[in-house]
């Protein structure tokens, strides 16, 4: 067993459109030690999404008793719906052999809850190379209406505003290119000072008594 902790808190975000949602499946299918944290919601599902691995779906009551009992590290209300990420996930993926990281998926306001509650954690922002691709990339998607379009566009704006809560920026012009950074980032936090300083002091305790 490693004498230092490896274990890698992730947080990804980015405005709707970025290709967030992309870049996760890419590093889940190709970093198979990585857990996606599944979050709790009051919305309903839709017809593809499954409980427990999409969302854990509850009603409202339940969401403010888990609320109450202090059950989440973050939370915040969208579009009339509560989402929020409860501590137990880190639990569930330290527990699981072979896990040595959580992927966080979750808006600027859930990344600022988790970063003042757990200070090791990595928070990374995806960014489209320009507006007007943003724009190309949400006209797009053939379920979005028009008025959804202006809205994810004008909440873009508000969520690139916080940029600077983030420790790392990916501009997701190409795919691949923005996943090797995404992925490089990952390889290096767990090689930083930080995480190997235990391991390096447990060698000269050992050094010491020899």
């Amino acid at each position: 067993m490693n004498p230092y902790d490896d274990f890698l808190l992730l947080i990804l975000s980015s405005p709707s459109g970025a290709g967030k949602t992309t870049l996760t499946r890419l590093l889940l299918d190709r970093c198979p030690e990585l857990l996606f944290s599944v979050s709790h919601t009051t919305r309903p599902p839709r017809s593809n999404e499954v409980d427990g691995r999409d969302y854990h779906f509850v009603d409202r009551a339940r969401f403010v008793e888990l609320v109450a009992a202090g059950a989440f590290l973050e939370w915040a209300e969208v579009h009339g719906n509560l989402y929020g990420t409860s501590t137990a996930e880190i639990d569930r993926a330290r527990a699981m052999p072979g896990c040595s990281g959580m992927i966080f998926d979750i808006d600027y306001q859930g990344a600022r809850q988790i970063k003042s509650k757990v200070s090791d954690v990595v928070a990374v922002f995806v960014l489209p190379p320009s507006m007007h691709e943003l724009e190309r990339r949400l006209r797009g998607r053939a379920s979005e209406t028009e008025d959804a379009v202006q809205r994810r566009f004008a909440m873009a704006q508000l969520e690139i505003e916080h940029y600077a809560l983030f420790d790392y920026i990916v501009v997701n012009e190409e795919v691949q290119r923005a996943f090797d950074e995404l992925r490089s980032i990952v390889v290096a936090e767990r090689a930083c000072r930080e995480r190997r300083a235990p391991l390096a002091e447990s060698l000269l305790r050992v050094g010491r008594l020899a």
